[in-house]
């Protein structure tokens, strides 16, 4: 694990990054080296996985605290599985300061979390993993089906999990008589005292590898990359996450697996912009289709829809395509969408289109200018002596 680099370093963050720093930091690097966006990058890839890797370490407080206090090793894939670690982590207790853990643990009969351990043997839930998947505005919206790639721990395919070589199995191990715990006695100030812990020449698994599976070095779990499908609820929106039970880690000695978390990332659209399960546009008229009324085309979710705006209809008017918008998470029904009309005045005019603006406008007058007039008659009454 020498040849890894530091977590933090990855996800360009500080040891005291805050848990919504880190999550900030993932989805920012998430977003630039995702596989979608660098479709043959192998460089990328591996950059993606890296930052996956450090997001599922630093985002569990339980994980970050055993990487802080023993880096790499610390969140090992065997750490607490048996054949590595640090014999259980730190339970809460005295437990895990050494000599002076053990003497109050004995001394208050464990009550402080550090004589008693849990036997090393015992199911144990696998931990919960990361990935991020990028989506389009209308993938988001409607819902879909996509391939991610998910890498998490599991039970080595060559040995079956036991750690051993095909035609070999475990045996007990000589020193703590397959317990996985040895007692020491030790001389403090209140006498000799007995105490527990996990022991060192089997790391707390009970059984001796005489002959370790070459594949997985005698471990019995190695990391996975796979690609998986997986089904895009319609309504999520950029920054949630899909939750997949059992899609994390394999267990412990026959513990469930963890669940897998799928970061989303929504794509900006060149049109929309939403907010909540309602979708914004602005659309651009011309002056004449603003003064005289028109059919224009409204793009939506699901194509185009013609509608009339009305005569006179002037700049930031709005109106609403009711059930046009994002369709609601998980319940029926949809949002609205709301377009806002844009008033676009004419520029590089000749010569000729300018003489007949001139005109228009000195046929017109105040007359069809309702706010222009009210505004003017305002002032004259302000400056009025």
């Amino acid at each position: 694990m020498a040849d890894k680099r530091d977590y933090y370093e990855v996800l360009g963050i500080d040891k005291s990054a805050s848990e919504d720093e880190i999550k900030k930091a993932y989805r920012k690097m998430a977003k630039k080296y995702h596989p979608d966006l660098h479709p043959g990058d192998a460089e990328a890839e591996q950059k993606f996985k890296e930052i996956n890797e450090a997001n599922e370490v630093l985002s569990d407080p339980e994980k970050k605290s055993r990487y802080d206090q023993f880096g790499h090793a610390g969140v090992d894939p065997n750490y607490g599985a048996g054949g590595g670690g640090f014999g259980g982590g730190f339970n809460g207790g005295f437990g895990d300061f050494g000599d002076l853990g053990d003497i109050f643990g004995s001394f208050f009969g464990g009550g402080f979390g550090g004589g008693r351990r849990a036997n090393p043997n015992a199911p144990r839930k696998g931990a919960d993993t990361s990935t991020s998947v990028i989506l389009t505005f209308e993938e988001a919206a409607k819902g879909c089906n996509k391939k991610i790639k998910v890498t998490r721990i599991e039970n080595c395919a060559e040995c079956g999990g036991n750690g051993c070589e095909k035609g070999h199995t475990a045996s007990t191990c000589p020193t703590c008589n397959g317990t996985g715990q040895i007692y020491v006695n030790q001389r403090t100030p209140f006498g000799t005292m007995q105490t527990t812990r996990a022991c060192d020449s089997c790391r707390g698994t009970g059984k001796k590898i005489d002959h370790p599976c070459k594949v997985c070095n005698g471990k019995g779990r190695v990391r996975r990359t796979t690609e998986r499908e997986i089904n895009i609820p319609a309504g999520v929106d950029d920054g949630q996450y899909i939750n997949l039970r059992g899609g994390g880690d394999m267990g412990v000695n026959g513990g469930p697996a963890g669940d897998l978390h799928v970061n989303i990332s929504v794509r900006p659209h060149p049109i929309f912009i939403r907010d909540g399960f309602d979708i914004f546009c602005e659309i651009p008229v011309s002056f004449t289709q603003a003064a005289l009324g028109a059919d224009i085309v409204v793009p939506t979710l699901d194509g185009k829809v013609k509608f009339t705006i009305h005569e006179g209809t002037q700049p930031g008017d709005e109106f609403k395509l009711k059930g046009k918008g994002v369709q609601r998470l998980n319940y029926s029904g949809r949002g609205d969408q709301y377009v806002k009309i844009i008033v676009e005045i004419p520029r590089n005019l000749n010569n000729s289109q300018k003489d007949l603006l001139k005109k228009f406008e000195e046929s017109a007058g105040d007359s069809c200018y309702k706010k222009r007039k009210s505004f003017f008659d305002k002032v004259k009454e302000f400056f009025k002596d």
